[in-house]
């Protein structure tokens, strides 16, 4: 049975999350079907000032047990 394991992260940190998704990867011992994402950008919520938030980014990897 196909199963879905998600993780969530910054775009600031993105080889902090891929070691994550990496070693729970080798820990599991599951089979990877599909891994996607998705980054969501962040507005600034102060007008006037140009800065950008850090995106959040979301990582969805489908496996097998």
């Amino acid at each position: 049975m196909r199963q879905v394991k998600l993780f969530k992260g910054v775009e600031m940190d993105l080889t902090a999350l891929e070691e994550q998704v990496n070693q729970w990867v080798k820990k599991s011992g599951v089979e990877v079907q599909q891994v996607t994402g998705n980054i969501a950008p962040q507005a600034n919520s102060n007008p006037g000032q140009e800065r950008m938030s850090g995106s959040d980014v979301l990582i969805i990897v489908e496996y097998t047990k």
